[in-house]
């Protein structure tokens, strides 16, 4: 299993349970994670919803290794499509609209598909050793599949994180908006949990339409259509890598897994 499920106080706690792998995410890792999102969302007894993670690191990312992927001489982009459509964009797109209100709790290295575990999250609450990384660009990969980086940071910052795969501190991304609140990492679970009771709290009616208020303002905005097309950009880069390389990234794992202590 690697996801554990617990509910107290109308609070439910979901939390990635792989840390020995710094919560790299494979694909059963990713279902089990949207069957406890579903199961949150359907307990009339669960307020609020927290997100957070075992061990030294939130995590990593996509596992690239996953058992699930084909053999790479067999791995076409229809199945990348298939796969990613499935389990990136429409659990993201999921997650995000959950009719409750839902809490990230962020310590240390939050990786590229990381971010998209955080960021359909109405809040997040960061340690003070958290980074916030994603160098899809230095994969040979130019979209991602859930592209909040233009909303959650704007479009220069979201450039300059792309272009160099430079972290954002904990405090960076509190000055984007895109953290709310940054805790000591012995306080996280505490903090991220005061703050979950205290919005359990209100009327669950009145936080539901609030939170359909702010999304549905920023899919007018053009969020929803952005995330869609972008994912399509994305796509195009698998398929470039697996012409070059026949492999859907143009990276040595091996590197890039030295650089995640």
């Amino acid at each position: 299993m690697y996801i554990r499920y617990e509910v107290a106080d109308r609070i439910a706690t979901i939390s990635l349970n792989r840390p020995e792998a710094a919560n790299a995410q494979n694909s059963d890792l990713l279902d089990e994670l949207d069957a406890a999102w579903t199961r949150a969302a359907e307990d009339e007894d669960v307020a609020v919803i927290v997100l957070r993670a075992e061990g030294k690191h939130f995590s990593a990312g996509h596992d690239l290794k996953d058992g699930r992927w084909p053999d790479s001489k067999k791995i076409t982009l229809e199945w990348i499509y298939r796969h990613e459509t499935r389990r990136y964009l429409e659990y993201c797109l999921r997650w995000r609209n959950i009719p409750k209100p839902t809490i990230a709790a962020v310590q240390g290295r939050c990786i590229a598909g990381g971010l998209m575990l955080c960021w359909p999250c109405d809040l997040i609450v960061a340690a003070d050793d958290a980074a916030f990384s994603d160098p899809v660009a230095l994969m040979g990969i130019g979209g991602v599949e859930y592209h909040g980086h233009t909303w959650e940071l704007g479009a220069r910052k979201a450039k300059e994180i792309l272009f160099t795969g430079r972290a954002l501190t904990a405090e960076e991304a509190e000055k984007t908006g895109m953290v709310n609140l940054v805790v000591p990492r012995d306080q996280l679970d505490t903090e991220t949990r005061a703050l979950a009771a205290n919005i359990a709290e209100k009327p669950a009616f009145g936080l539901r339409q609030a939170k359909r208020a702010v999304n549905q303002t920023l899919d007018v905005q053009g969020f929803y259509a952005a995330i869609q097309s972008v994912f399509d950009v994305h796509q195009t880069g698998h398929g470039n890598a697996l012409s070059v390389s026949g492999f859907p990234i143009l990276v040595n794992l091996d590197e890039m897994k030295s650089k995640i202590k």
